[in-house]
């Protein structure tokens, strides 16, 4: 096992800068997870600790060694692709133990490797077909075994789950979250999905353009997002945000006021900010303790338990998106009274996007 440490990491294409001083370090036995929109430089930062993509400036390390100009075979990683790569003239058996083979370890060792890893992904009955025999979720956990055969000091994993149907992306989240927690080697996983990257990152790294925008665990990535890109990134369905102006005691904007919780301390009158809040935080009933948006129904989703509203709010440009209990039985057309509670309500300075500091202990006061 080992740690993986980005110092001042750039990497250019020409004039185009995909990744711009990217200062990240990933602990020993971490389950790190990079997550962004297409684009955003995740990618690119996982081939550079591969030694796919050189790098333009700055120092990359594995352990304690500088890998900056190490080749790919000799830097004990191993990576699982979108795409699985397994060799189709090969039965899983051989797939799995090909680069043992390249290594020149012992055949009993290779065996047994083989047999560790077929066993803890359900592989067993399954080491003697072809991959073309498979299905989806076969060839991925096979490509995964070839990765745990080897007994890396990391994993590299580029969007393992995207080629999987819902079903399958769920089950196979939980076998790689099994594997983690059984082997705890280090590991760094790239996504544009954040439902993944919430579910098994012991750490998330938010990128966008390049630059690395918020690093954390998951609740405090969700909880105290930096600023508006991270708000509307993390959480499914996204943060609603909405333009308001500060009276001194209020925000106000779109048909919607609030008073301003004690925690983000005195804000000066006709500051603009955004106000920022969950669909899953808003709440049909009683808004004597909460903040009232009065907002009219205009699609409603059924999900069983739960109902998701897109409502219009006068004033209020585009949806604003609410989660509540299939309970209430609301239908297009309805007016509703929304409630959120305030220690809910997120800040952030409309001019630079970062969410306004404020105080926990005057939170928890």
């Amino acid at each position: 096992m080992a740690t993986v440490t980005f110092e001042g990491v750039w990497k250019r294409f020409g004039d185009f800068v995909a990744v711009k001083d990217l200062d990240l370090g990933i602990q020993d036995g971490e389950f790190m997870v990079l997550v962004g929109p297409s684009g955003c430089g995740k990618t690119t930062s996982l081939r550079m600790i591969a030694g796919l993509e050189e790098i333009s400036d700055g120092t990359l390390k594995i352990g304690d060694r500088v890998v900056n100009d190490i080749a790919p075979k000799d830097r004990d990683i191993a990576m699982v692709f979108q795409s699985y790569a397994l060799y189709p003239h090969m039965s899983v058996r051989d797939n799995m133990s090909f680069g043992l083979k390249l290594k020149k370890v012992p055949k009993a060792d290779i065996e047994k490797r083989v047999a560790e890893g077929a066993g803890m992904l359900g592989l067993e009955t399954l080491l003697d077909r072809k991959p073309r025999e498979l299905s989806g979720g076969q060839r991925q956990r096979v490509a995964l075994g070839r990765a745990i055969v080897r007994e890396p000091a990391v994993f590299l994993m580029d969007e393992p789950l995207s080629n999987l149907d819902a079903k399958l992306r769920v089950e196979t989240r939980a076998n790689i979250a099994r594997i983690h927690q059984r082997l705890g080697t280090t590991t760094v996983y790239v996504t544009h999905d954040q439902v993944e990257a919430m579910t098994m990152g012991t750490r998330i790294a938010v990128m966008d353009k390049g630059e690395l925008q918020q690093v954390g665990p998951p609740q405090e990535l969700y909880d105290h997002p930096k600023n508006i890109f991270v708000a509307g990134f993390i959480g499914s369905p996204s943060m609603n945000f909405v333009q308001v102006k500060s009276d001194g005691s209020n925000v106000a904007g779109a048909g919607m006021r609030f008073p301003i919780p004690t925690r983000f301390g005195r804000l000066e009158g006709g500051r603009e900010l955004v106000a920022g809040f969950r669909p899953e935080h808003l709440d049909l009933g009683d808004t004597s303790d909460a903040a009232g948006i009065r907002a009219k129904a205009d699609v409603v989703e059924y999900l069983g338990d739960e109902e998701l509203l897109h409502v219009t709010v006068e004033g209020h440009e585009g949806d604003v998106v609410a989660v509540v209990s299939s309970e209430f039985r609301v239908k297009p057309g309805d007016v509703l009274e929304l409630k959120l509670p305030l220690e809910k309500l997120h800040l952030f300075d409309r001019a630079s996007g970062d969410a306004l500091a404020w105080s926990a202990a005057t939170a928890a006061a």
